[in-house]
């Protein structure tokens, strides 16, 4: 597959963010509203130039229609909202974008800590309506944590490896989130502490988990000739895709093949760029198993290669991961230490590095970014970002 035509014709022109905490008394719909009127004002647009409202398909969150009323918008002729991870929502932006169905999209994510993922959520009676579980108080299966907790086991017994990996992948979220004013979690900490943290189930401990966090994050697209016209440098959508193996986590037969490696082939397919030419790396931490997957299978490294290559790629001395001494990886702290956010945390950070907005965490010249949301099955993602 080489056929891409929508190839940088819509790109990011805003961004807007709550940031993230684990003690908001805030609903869902109030943080939406925050991050999307900074992003709309961001983009240095008024919100009847917007027509076209895409929310993540968090539980709980605000729908499209719910979110473009509370903003005040009376000419909306695309709304929709995607299963999470975020791609599938800024792919259907894209999309239609480019179709002509609006001109101008808000992209908004609104997370809340529920009862299924965060302890103080479970003890705060308003937040009980969330449901106890994910997916609306089923028992708990193979599907979701427990899943990523079986594929780590068969991870390292196939290659033989410790829990070093994970540790390092997990230090260097905290690291990076340091430098990060919105992070949830900004405490620095070390292999030792990884190492020490408690069990949540083997081999996975409290730190290979995200952090269930509550905040909002909003982005806008327009068509690349627009974005010209706007505030600030547009970030293009150079290739973006999803990708799907099986849904099933217990059905899954091997590491092998599954969304990962669907998302890699078209991505590398559609695009212009590949590793050689990205300036910083963006893949999902929801778990610190998924992680290493996208380093192996973006290419990286081999199969069974991440522990090797992650200690030849380790800066002692900052106590990260650069990726030949150049390439940072989620310089925002990744849903590990800024919070869950389901990629949009991740895309956010590629936007404003791109940009050159970061501050004391900016990559130096920067221009291209590859962005790998998502897990193994239902939801794997990704997308090349580049600066005009």
């Amino acid at each position: 597959m080489t056929r891409n035509p929508i190839k940088d014709q819509v790109s990011f022109v805003g961004v807007g963010t709550t940031g993230f905490t684990r003690t908001s008394d805030h609903s869902s719909l109030a943080l939406a509203l925050d991050a999307s009127t900074r992003a709309i004002r961001d983009a240095g647009l008024d919100k009847a130039d917007i027509n076209g409202v895409v929310s993540v398909g968090e539980p709980g969150a605000p729908g499209p229609e719910v979110l473009a009323t509370a903003l005040g918008l009376t000419n909306v002729t695309h709304f929709t909202k995607p299963t999470p991870v975020v791609m599938n929502s800024i792919v259907d932006a894209m999309n239609a974008i480019y179709a002509g169905s609006c001109d101008t999209v808000l992209v908004c994510s609104s997370m809340l800590r529920a009862p299924w993922n965060s302890r103080s959520a479970a003890n705060d009676p308003f937040r009980r309506h969330l449901g106890g579980t994910i997916g609306g108080g089923i028992p708990e299966t193979i599907n979701m944590a427990p899943a990523y907790t079986a594929w780590a086991s068969r991870y390292m017994h196939e290659y033989g490896v410790g829990k070093e990996p994970f540790g390092r992948i997990a230090v260097n979220m905290r690291t990076n989130a340091a430098q990060n004013p919105i992070a949830a979690m900004r405490a620095p900490i070390t292999l030792e502490d990884y190492h020490a943290a408690r069990m949540i189930r083997e081999p996975l401990c409290l730190l290979d988990m995200d952090v269930p966090v509550d905040g909002a994050d909003a982005l806008v697209l327009t068509t690349t000739e627009r974005a010209k016209l706007l505030p600030h440098r547009p970030i293009a959508l150079h290739a973006a895709t999803v990708g799907l193996g099986t849904s099933d986590e217990d059905q899954l037969p091997s590491l092998a093949r599954h969304g990962q490696h669907v998302v890699i082939e078209a991505l590398k397919a559609k695009s212009d760029l590949w590793l050689d030419d990205v300036d910083i790396f963006f893949p999902y931490d929801g778990f610190t198993i998924i992680t290493l997957a996208w380093f192996e299978n973006a290419g990286w490294c081999p199969p069974g290669g991440a522990a090797k290559f992650l200690a030849d790629n380790w800066d002692s001395d900052g106590n990260r991961i650069v990726i030949d001494g150049r390439i940072p990886v989620n310089p925002h702290g990744g849903s590990l230490s800024e919070g869950a956010t389901r990629g949009t945390g991740h895309i956010r950070e590629a936007i404003v590095q791109l940009r050159g907005d970061a501050g004391e965490r900016q990559v130096p010249g920067a221009r291209t970014a590859l962005v790998t949301p998502g897990g193994f099955f239902f939801n794997p993602q990704g997308a090349i970002l580049r600066a005009l």
